[in-house]
């Protein structure tokens, strides 16, 4: 039996994969398979010199390493299947580095940048005020746009100054939530939300005008907007916001695990990306006030 389709018949019945992930591993497959086939060999043939040119060939056409790796893995984890099945006997994987993922920084807005779009909504409207309060609570509290647009009025702890948030898999965090995001929201419950639910029962805390609950792309459009306004002249995206309040908080001392935990991030190496962003700052700081900087 064709050894890859077995693999995907494997990962679709016992992992539970999404289609676009089981048609990403066969489409990875099936060109190592290729490759292979130039050789004279079939998959289970393949040894660890065949892999490491497989991987030198993909740089030459110009793969990031980024996609590269991500073979390397889909690879892994066929031939760790093939030989839990004893169909080979030993992994050509094995000890074979990643390639190395290039490090792209985040973009992330000055303190003058964010004042100035925090600045934009016309509070003295409904819709003013609810852009007002959905810009504050996202730099306050680094939510993803998904978990900002589901958020619910039952998520707000309004004495103790937190909220709850369900993000990546299921997992529930709280984050605490500044005074001043905290009192625009409060602001919006108070003065505008009722007019736009209109007597509904939405559980929602940001809702349209006809009170359903705001989509990602409506917000996308929001922040855009409020971005031209401000004169900013960068694309700006809800996640900008994201980065900038992980930023601006270590600029400020925060410790990367706390950070961490009010991002959501599973594992600290998601994070440690703004150890660079960090970095740059301690750099700037040594050369100003090191006696040989």
């Amino acid at each position: 039996m064709d050894s890859i389709r077995s693999y995907i018949d494997f990962l679709t019945i016992e992992k539970g994969l999404a289609v676009n992930s089981l048609k990403a591993y066969e489409r990875d497959l099936r060109q190592f398979e290729e490759f292979l086939k130039g050789r004279g060999l079939l998959a289970g043939d393949a040894t660890r010199k065949e892999v490491m040119a497989y991987l030198e060939h993909l740089c030459v056409l110009g793969l990031k390493s980024a996609s590269r790796a991500r073979v390397l893995s889909t690879l892994r984890g066929f031939y760790l299947f093939l030989l839990s099945n004893g169909a080979i006997t030993a992994d050509p994987t094995l000890n074979i580095e990643a390639p190395r993922r290039s490090v792209h920084l985040p973009r992330k807005l000055t303190y003058h940048e964010i004042e100035l779009l925090l600045r934009q909504p016309d509070t003295q409207k409904a819709r003013g005020l609810r852009d007002s309060a959905m810009l504050e609570i996202l730099y306050a509290t680094g939510l993803r746009v998904s978990e900002l647009v589901n958020l619910k009025l039952v998520n707000i702890n309004w004495e103790a100054g937190f909220l709850v948030t369900m993000g990546k898999g299921g997992k529930e965090r709280v984050v605490p939530v500044g005074e001043v995001a905290l009192q625009r929201v409060r602001e919006y419950v108070e003065n505008a939300r009722g007019a736009a639910v209109k007597g509904g029962a939405s559980p929602f805390l940001f809702v349209g005008t006809r009170g359903k609950p705001l989509t990602r792309q409506g917000f996308f459009e929001i922040i855009r907007r409020y971005a031209r306004k401000a004169g900013i002249d960068v694309v700006i995206s809800p996640h900008v916001l994201r980065h900038s309040f992980a930023s601006h908080l270590l600029e400020k001392g925060a410790d990367l695990r706390s950070v961490q935990l009010m991002l959501g991030h599973a594992d600290i190496s998601t994070t440690q990306i703004y150890t660079h962003v960090e970095g740059e700052r301690l750099k700037e700081i040594h050369r100003k006030k090191h006696p040989r900087g």
